[in-house]
């Protein structure tokens, strides 16, 4: 019976350092949208990724973070997500977002996204996404790409795909 105790014991504190490794993929640093990518033919090149829309003005975001494992929980730590352009320059412009990760070449990745309804952003900027992504994303998921959206679907940052060195 002792024997069955303490196994159960060492079970209990062994299994949560075994979830740390069903984490994925980690996003370290993020990129604000600037809705234009550049001007052709005299007319403005809008900066869409993934078939998504960027923001109508430039944002800024001073720090993204996420953590994604392998069932499509993802935790979301932003910022400063602010205008950087227009009569709202440094508001939140009374934005909700929510994330959505791309799996698979620009012409024909997969989307996975946390609720639309997403979470609202603080005075300064702040937002923390804590969800599910749906559908799960796949066990291997080829060039990656981690938006951050408003609720009608214009991303407003990108996160940064962590890389072994990151701390």
């Amino acid at each position: 019976m002792k024997s069955w105790m303490l196994g159960l014991f060492l079970a209990v504190l062994i299994a949560p350092a075994g979830n740390a490794g069903d984490q994925f993929l980690s996003f370290n640093g993020g990129i604000a949208v600037d809705p234009v990518s550049g001007i052709a033919a005299g007319a403005p090149v809008l900066n869409v990724v993934r078939n998504v829309q960027p923001g109508g003005v430039p944002w800024h975001i001073d720090r993204l973070t996420a953590d994604i494992d392998v069932g499509g929980r993802i935790r979301v730590q932003g910022r400063g997500l602010l205008l950087a352009g227009g009569n709202g320059i440094g508001t939140n412009a009374n934005q909700s977002v929510h994330a959505v990760l791309f799996c698979g070449p620009a012409a024909t990745a997969t989307a996975h996204s946390t609720d639309h309804a997403g979470v609202a952003l603080a005075a300064n900027g702040d937002f923390r996404i804590d969800g599910t992504l749906t559908p799960a994303p796949p066990a291997n998921c080829a060039t990656p790409v981690l938006l951050i959206v408003s609720a009608n679907d214009r991303w407003f940052a990108a996160g940064i795909l962590a890389n072994d060195s990151d701390d």
